[in-house]
């Protein structure tokens, strides 16, 4: 007789117990997502993203290069104030610290926030200084319906120091705010807004609060992130930090960094490999990715951290918040071109997949 699991009412038929475990978690992960409320202070580099979209049928007669017909553009918010998107739209209050120019990207910036009831109020407006914007062009052959990639990027840019005065207000702004909020997320994009001081007064005001800490840093900045509860790589990041450390494996290296940086987590995106945790106490936690052509990588770094600040406001457990971050990222790879996570989205992707593990054992 073949013996008959069930598991929310569903009959899970043929499943281990580690495939049983892991429905489970989904099914739970999927009811206390709907369910979001709390505060996120964000402190970090803000910036608009501008796509072009079109068909690239040819390629130029003077030049080895593709010739873009365009079919739409659009503009939206980038880095840290797309992370805010992402938190204001699966629940979480966004109170966002950084700086842009007194120039029309980031008027659209500010508008585009304040439309989503994300509070700008530690946004400061510089004179003279030049709002980042990131272009990219995407196209693929006008006959076939999928395989767009990403053919330029080019950036406009102003990686002058901020004021001091400008960013000292900044700061002391966000830190009087963080001992009332659930999460402090720091997104450090080099541009100026993310310094060691500053970003060691963030920690250090969290650690005090019992405020949990998630750091998305550049490779450079990795000693701005001293005692941070979650740190989020991409995979090549930890590649190269591990070839710079001459370690055997980046799971070696993810170890030494861990212990260096006193770091409690740190998360991993590996694309089609799925989400890798490593702990401070030496666990490696996988989740692989379910879906079976993974296509657009662009913002998985910005729902990774969304992801794992519901997580940790939920205080959810590391693996599930490895679970969670991992199919965030799967709703950013899926190819619809959706660059920002909604709790809709992340909602019916984990229904997805603990219905694909629950059928797939029929």
């Amino acid at each position: 007789m073949i013996e008959k699991e069930e598991a929310s009412g569903v009959e899970n038929m043929g499943m281990s117990d580690v495939q049983h475990e892991t429905h489970d978690r989904l099914v739970n992960l999927q009811t206390q997502i709907k369910e979001m409320s709390g505060d996120v202070v964000l402190v970090g580099d803000i910036m608009l993203d501008r796509y072009i979209h079109g068909y690239a049928n040819n390629l130029n007669s003077r030049a080895p290069v593709p010739v873009l017909k365009e079919t739409h553009r659009h503009d939206d918010v980038g880095a840290a104030a797309h992370v805010a998107r992402g938190l204001e739209n699966i629940g979480l209050d966004a109170i966002l610290f950084g700086v842009v120019g007194d120039d029309q990207p980031g008027g659209n910036i500010i508008q585009a926030l304040e439309d989503e009831q994300v509070e700008c109020d530690g946004i400061a407006i510089i004179e003279d200084r030049i709002t980042t914007v990131k272009t990219r062009l995407i196209a693929g052959r006008e006959y076939l319906i999928s395989n767009q990639q990403l053919l330029l990027r080019w950036d406009i840019e102003d990686d002058s120091p901020i004021n001091a005065e400008a960013h000292s207000t900044i700061i002391d702004q966000a830190v009087t705010r963080i001992s009332s909020a659930d999460v402090l997320v720091i997104s450090d994009y080099g541009q100026g807004v993310v310094t060691d001081d500053g970003a060691a007064r963030l920690i250090n005001a969290a650690k005090i609060a019992g405020v949990p800490v998630i750091c998305d840093p550049k490779l450079t900045g990795l000693h701005r992130t001293a005692g941070a509860d979650w740190v989020i790589f991409q995979t090549r990041g930890l590649d190269l930090m591990a070839k710079r450390m001459a370690c055997n494996d980046s799971s070696e290296a993810a170890k030494i960094l861990i212990k260096e940086n006193n770091w409690n987590n740190l998360m991993v995106l590996q694309g089609e490999n799925g989400v890798t945790v490593y702990t401070n106490n030496d666990e490696v936690i996988s989740a692989p990715c379910t879906l079976s052509e993974p296509r657009g990588m662009i913002g998985i770094i910005d729902a990774a951290a969304v992801a794992v600040a519901a997580g940790v406001n939920l205080k959810l457990e590391v693996t599930d918040i490895a679970h969670l971050a991992n199919a965030a990222c799967e709703c950013i790879m899926n190819g619809t071109q959706n660059f920002t996570l909604t709790s809709d989205d992340l909602a019916n992707r984990l229904g997805e997949v603990a219905w694909s593990l629950q059928i797939s054992q029929r």
